[in-house]
């Protein structure tokens, strides 16, 4: 039965090993024993934060009489979307094509060939109006499954051609990649070979391009879809922008122009309102997923991996952009808020990060969401007495009616506290949070996600240098370390996820790739260490030889059948972003990175070519390509590659200038008086270390400009440079 999932690296296929459904895990296994009893596939995809998904594993799942029609007439499959993307991307797209709505959890029904032919979201235990119970919906595929078969293969069939169109819009998008014949066969043994498979780039298109016209008209679109009264973009639900305040930062720096003005103003307001939201958690830090308002007042409570390493990179990097002032203690403080949550509550004793904190906890065996983070005015006063819990429940707008429940409400001030409250405020937390952290807790899914934890080394690496914190820069070692001992084998090839200190078999996507090799490269520019640089190296070449095909790039090394069949047999390449990079734009990111830190020429190209979708799409959507936007920000500076040696201290403060000088995607690589240090990426080629202090050296295109010793005339280089 369901025991099937108790062994599952997925804390939410585990959370439903004791239902009385016949849970099988999402593979081939599954799927034959449906082409076996000649039944469908029902596809419950979900994850373990997931409040919905809680709600109707309670209602349905554990219904004997629902779970025993269940098993009778289907074979049940449970999906982690965290876990198999692949999985609930495309049936997620075909859930959208079918009802124009999606989300989770997501419940799709498919032929035992993997091709889906009805889906929908979540179905109540009863009928409402409109929407029709769950049971209704099991009755009505199995009656449409043995009276009506040909439809159902008729319409599976039309689902599979639609979204294999989709799929090649999407391909449409990216254009031709072109490589040599040989370009995807495996590495040569012994390391990576400067003439492995290169890339044919057109002259005057993909590298050359120059991508300055299309970043300021994506600035100009964001401006038009600001929320000018509550911050952000949009409307209600409203979400953190991470990837495009990524972008934003990265203009603001790039030059003085008007354009580069409206960005630095856009990403300030943005920030601003949400470190004085609910989105933010302001007794422990860390950011929730959403809020369910456009006010930032109401969070969907679970806590992300993703979102947070995201948004403490972005908070670091807006701290040392901005002057000395309310602004900059501002985001060093959300930084190091966010940071402390992460390695709190989310960094395993292994060194591997868990994925995320729940959006419910479970009081006396019942789910409440959010009701670990709740207060009542009376809660308030009877922790910090009459007169500071009357002050916190006017500044951290806590009614007697709550905003949540009936009389229980978020913490929030809703603005940007002045200095004398946010003394008395940090005064008062300790206290607070104390009890808090009393009540119960919500669960935390302790897989260990390739691609999110390289993010997460990323965020820790630059926060850590960024805010003068080595423990933060400890901690993505840590992180690191756990990656390669663990999610990389002796081939190079990578697993997505781990549990328990054990890779699963499924292996790492395009975005698992080179969110490493971002984590990794960032790492290498904190430390020096080669060993980091090297990882990263091999983690893009491989990618490139994997995912990089007959011309092609693809998200996925090789489909799992099932998946395959449902996109109409052609291989995912979405370069679109939703909470997440997409794989193409970290890749192109990262592929620029190490072109700049190793002189090749062509895989600066490629990261040029990757990004020719930002052209058809940054002026209709800029907020789908946030990442990319980014990566062609430091494509359109060079990037510009910082070579420092010399005695460590003298460096580190060096490189912190040019660091707060905002240049978009800096590419740093140090050299310190250290005889263990070893010099690793070819940008430090030919550069002694001085005697005493330190040197630093701006280049492009590995062509650098004299030497200087100190922060002033460092800035001046930089300046001379193009930024």
């Amino acid at each position: 039965m369901a025991g099937r999932l108790r062994s599952e690296a997925s804390a939410y296929l585990r959370q439903h090993a004791g239902n009385p459904v016949d849970w099988w895990p999402f593979g081939d296994q599954a799927f034959e024993q449906a082409r076996l009893r000649d039944v469908p596939v029902f596809v419950s995809v979900g994850y373990a934060a997931c409040h919905w998904c809680h709600v109707m594993a309670g209602e349905s799942f554990e219904d004997q009489a629902t779970a025993e029609y269940l098993n009778e007439h289907f074979i049940p499959v449970k999906v982690d979307r965290e876990e198999r993307p692949d999985v609930d991307s495309i049936y997620m797209s075909a859930t959208q094509l079918m009802t124009g709505q999606g989300g989770w959890p997501m419940s799709v029904f498919a032929l035992p060939d993997g091709r889906a032919f009805y889906a929908g979201t979540y179905f109540p235990p009863r009928p409402q109006p409109g929407q029709p119970s769950f049971r209704q919906v099991l009755q009505a595929v199995h009656e449409a499954w043995e009276q009506r078969r040909e439809a159902v293969e008729t319409t599976a069939a039309s689902v599979a051609q639609a979204l294999a169109q989709a799929g090649e819009a999407n391909r449409g998008l990216l254009g031709d990649l072109s490589v040599e014949p040989d370009g995807g066969q495996p590495l040569p043994p012994g390391g990576p070979a400067a003439e492995w498979g290169p890339v044919q780039v057109p002259s005057g298109e993909a590298g050359g391009t120059d991508h300055r016209a299309v970043l300021e008209e994506a600035v100009e679109v964001l401006s038009g879809q600001e929320d000018t009264v509550f911050g952000g973009f949009g409307g209600a639900p409203k979400f953190p922008p991470s990837a495009v305040l990524h972008f934003l930062l990265r203009h603001a720096g790039a030059s003085r122009s008007d354009s580069a003005q409206r960005a630095a103003g856009l990403s300030a307001r943005t920030l601003l309102a949400m470190a004085g939201s609910a989105l933010y958690d302001q007794l422990e830090g860390g950011f929730a997923r959403y809020t369910v308002d456009r006010r930032w007042s109401v969070p969907h409570f679970e806590k992300m991996l993703y979102d947070n390493v995201q948004l403490l990179r972005v908070y670091a990097q807006w701290a040392v952009q901005s002057p000395a002032g309310a602004e900059r203690d501002l985001g060093c403080s959300v930084a190091a808020g966010t940071a402390g949550w992460l390695v709190e509550r989310l960094q395993l004793s292994h060194g591997g990060i868990a994925s995320s904190l729940d959006a419910d906890t479970v009081v006396d065996g019942v789910h409440h969401e959010g009701a670990t983070y709740l207060w009542s005015p009376a809660e308030l006063r009877r922790v910090l007495g009459a007169d500071d819990g009357d002050w916190v429940v006017s500044v951290m707008c806590v009614g007697e009616r709550g905003n949540v429940t009936a009389n229980r409400s978020t913490l929030h001030p809703g603005r940007p506290l002045d200095p004398d409250e946010r003394l008395r405020w940090e005064g008062l937390r300790p206290a607070l949070l104390a009890v808090r952290q009393q009540r119960a807790q919500p669960a935390r899914d302790e897989k260990v996600v390739a691609g999110w934890n390289g993010l997460a080394v990323a965020g820790l690496a630059e926060a850590g240098e960024l805010l003068g914190r080595p423990d933060l820069t400890a901690a993505a070692a840590a992180a690191a370390d756990y990656l390669l001992s663990v999610h990389l084998d002796d081939s190079g090839r990578l697993a997505r996820v781990s549990h328990d200190g054990a890779a699963q078999h499924f292996e790492g996507l395009l975005e698992d790739y080179a969110g490493c090799a971002e984590g990794l490269f960032s790492l290498y520019a904190a430390t020096g260490e080669g060993r980091w640089y090297r990882a990263a190296e091999g983690l893009v070449l491989r990618a490139e030889a994997v995912f990089l095909r007959d011309g092609t790039l693809r998200d996925q090394a090789v489909p799992a059948a099932q998946v395959s069949a449902a996109a109409g047999a052609v291989p995912p390449a979405d370069p679109l972003e939703s909470a997440t990079p997409s794989g193409t734009s970290l890749f192109a990111g990262v592929l620029a990175t190490y072109a700049a830190y190793s002189g090749s020429v062509r895989h600066r190209e490629l990261a040029g070519r990757l990004l020719g979708y930002l052209n058809r799409i940054a002026a209709r959507a800029p907020r789908a390509a946030g990442w990319g936007l980014a990566a062609a920000q430091a494509l359109a500076a060079g990037p510009v590659e910082l070579a420092v040696t010399g005695q460590s201290a003298a460096a580190t403060a060096l490189i912190a200038a040019a660091r707060a000088s905002g240049s978009p995607g800096i590419v740093v690589a140090r050299h310190t008086a250290d005889p263990r240090r070893e010099e690793t990426a070819p940008l430090l080629a030919d550069k002694p270390v001085p005697a005493d202090g330190a040197l630093a050296y701006v280049c492009r295109g590995m062509v650098c400009r004299r030497p200087v010793a100190t922060a002033a005339a460092l800035l001046e280089e930089l300046g001379a440079a193009g930024n």
